[in-house]
Parts: structure tokens; sequence; C-alpha cells
């Protein structure tokens, strides 16, 4: 029951049993408060009454703040401390603002007033691309490329573009789209497919500088580019006419490679030959020079000697290669023998020369019929000089 209601004895929160008692004693409060805090923190409850007997000591109170601090300064610390890794960089925001880049190694920052952001500089990300454009040439391509990149500059990445990745994907349609126009369709389906794709990584890089991205591509790969389907068998065509062309382009150029060496061969050869040839006509000229030489000097001294060796040499060259028949002709006998003049003056056949014993060939019978008629012309000239000579 309520301590005012009747029965109750008038009793208050504060009376002890309805005793009369005064209010509760403020120090006796503070007293049994620092008995509780006192037994919390290892202090020893006292056991008498009286003010101040069972008061937390001083040196409690210090090692209680004591350790508070260095309890804050731990947690601090373990929160302010950072590692970056070798492929990483720490992007540090003070306030919310940049403030600056930490390299790899450990790092510390100020709790509740910075903020670090680690960046991966090494990674290296792609994403795929297709598009249909337009050429030079007014057709239209089917491309199919991928494209690498990583981050280079980790402060422009976070704080420069609201959106580096997006912005990277549409440079590439818009340099694909510039160069694309400028190349033909053969050249981008059959020929130029590495320049093509350099000149596309050339114009994206441009614009990601443009736009301080901080990002950086590191390759782009043009994995396909054919026609639309309506004409994609035509292409085929051309590009197997293509594989053909270079093909016999290959063979011809082997050919080549095997003929020429052995035609300069047989060129050099010949030119050796020709080297020897006339080397051999050169010395048998001078020798035959020098052999006319000769004989003109022994002719200049002996001309009548010299005229005479001449022809006993010339005729035992010419009868020495020429069949002779001996005739014992008696006096009186009544032969007559008949030479075939006719056959050794004319042209004969193989034929006939085999059948005339003693005659070699045509040519030596012809040789030996001219020498004869020379040295009998001769021989008569001879006489009649003699002749003369002696009437004088």
């Amino acid at each position: 029951m309520a301590w005012n209601e009747p029965g109750g004895n008038d009793r208050d929160p504060w009376s002890g049993g309805g005793k009369d008692q005064g209010p509760p004693d403020l120090d006796e409060v503070v007293k049994k408060l620092q008995e509780k805090m006192g037994g919390l923190f290892g202090g020893k409850r006292g056991g008498g009454s009286g003010r101040g007997s069972g008061s937390m000591p001083g040196g409690n109170s210090k090692l209680i703040m004591i350790l508070v601090a260095v309890v804050i300064v731990v947690l601090l610390a373990i929160k302010g401390f950072y590692i970056v890794q070798p492929a990483e960089r720490g992007v540090v925001q003070r306030f919310g603002a940049f403030h600056t880049v930490t390299s790899p190694g450990p790092h510390f920052l100020i709790p509740f007033i910075d903020k670090v952001t680690i960046i991966n500089v090494d990674q290296v990300n792609k994403f795929g691309h297709r598009a249909q454009m337009l050429t030079r040439d007014e057709n239209i391509v089917d491309i199919t490329l991928t494209v690498q990149y990583r981050v280079q500059d980790a402060a422009n990445f976070l704080f420069r573009d609201a959106d580096p990745v997006k912005t990277i994907y549409n440079a590439v349609e818009s340099a694909l789209r510039e160069v694309t126009g400028k190349s033909t369709l053969d050249e981008i389906i059959t020929q130029n497919r590495s320049a093509i794709a350099a000149m596309v990584k050339q114009d994206t890089q441009k614009l990601l500088n443009s736009y301080q991205t901080g990002l950086v591509v590191t390759n782009i790969n043009i994995q396909g580019a054919k026609p639309p389907e309506e004409v994609k068998d035509a292409f085929d065509d051309a590009t197997r006419a293509m594989a053909d062309k270079e093909r016999v382009q290959n063979q011809a150029e082997a050919y080549a490679n095997d003929i020429v060496p052995r035609a300069r061969g047989a060129a050099a050869r010949q030119i050796e030959n020709a080297k020897a040839y006339t080397a051999k006509v050169v010395s048998e000229a001078k020798g035959e020079s020098k052999r006319f030489l000769e004989l003109y000097s022994a002719y200049s001294r002996a001309p009548e000697v010299t005229r005479e060796r001449l022809y006993l040499e010339t005729m035992q060259e010419v009868l020495s290669e020429t069949g002779k028949v001996v005739l014992d002709v008696k006096e009186g006998s009544g032969n007559v023998t008949f030479l075939p003049l006719d056959k050794m003056i004319r042209p004969a056949t193989a034929g006939t020369v085999k059948a005339l014993p003693g005659y070699e060939s045509l040519q030596a019978e012809s040789a030996a019929q001219k020498v004869v008629e020379e040295a009998a012309r001769n021989l008569e000239r001879k006489r009649n000089v003699d002749r003369v000579r002696r009437n004088r």
C-alpha cells in the first residue's frame, strides 16, 4: 500500500520499520556509490561507518585514466595503420579532399580525418566490343575486338572522371568508328587488321588523356571483321582468291629462288669457258704469228731453200694421209691404168669413199688433188725459170 494510506502508520520511503527517521544523508549515498565503483576497478569496500572511510584511493583513479588513454591510443594506431602492396597505390583524402598518393609500403593516417583508397595499378582489365561500322567505300563491316587496359594515375582515376570505365568504352567506339571510316572493306577484312588496331589504340589513348581518366590502353586486338550476311559469300570468295594469290606468289618465289642460282651458275660456267677459249685462241694466234715471223726471217735469208722446204713439208703432210698405189709397168706390156679422177674431184658420198681403198675421206682427197696440182705448177714454173737461166 502507499505510505500515506490508512493503516500504513504514515511510513515514508526513508522510514525504518515505523521508527521516526529523517531524510537520507547525502554523504552516505556518495559513499555507497564509491564502494561500488571501487569493487568494479579493484578497490576495497569500507567496513566501518564514517565519512570517506570507503572512498577510492587517488592512485587507482590515475591508473584508470592511463589505461583509458592507452586503449584510445592503441585503437587509433590500429585504425590509422595500413600497408600498400607493390602493385597498389594509396590515394589519401583529408577532410574529404584529395591529399596525396602513397607508394608501396607501410603508412599511417589520422583516424576520422584521413581516408585512404587502395588502387591496383598493375592489374590488367579487359572488355569486349562489337559494332557495325561504315567504311570509306560505303560498305558495312561487323567488327569484334578486345580492349585491355589498366590504371596509370590513381588520383585521376578516382577524381577526374565520374565513370572512367564507361569513358574508355565510349572512347574505343569513337576511335574505331573514325579509323573504320578512313579504311576500305578489303583493308579491314583481308589486309591491315593489325595496323587498324594500332590506330584505334592510339586514338583511344589520346581521348583518355584529354579526359584525364588515369587509364592507359595496353592492347587492342581485332578478333573478327566480316561483312554483312547478305554479301558474305562474295567476300568469302575474295578471301579465298587472296589466299590463292599468296600461295601462287610463294610458289613463284620458290621457283625463282631455285632457277636463278642455276642460271647464274650456268652463265658463270659459260663465261669461264669463253675466257678459256679466248686464252687458247690468243695463245694459238701468238704462236702462229711467232712461227710466221720466224719463217719470214728464214725466207728473207734464203728464199729458194725456204720455198723448197715448205713444198716438201706440205707434200709430206698431204701424201702421208692418202693411199698409195704402186704399179710395175714393164715396157711393151700394153696395160693401161685408169684413175677415177671424176670420183676424186667431185664430192662423193660416204658409200663412195668407202668403196675407194686408200682414201679415208672426201676432204682429204680434194685437198690432195689440189696440192698435187699446185705442186705440179710450181715444179713447172721452176723448170722454166732454170731453163731461162741456162739460156742466159
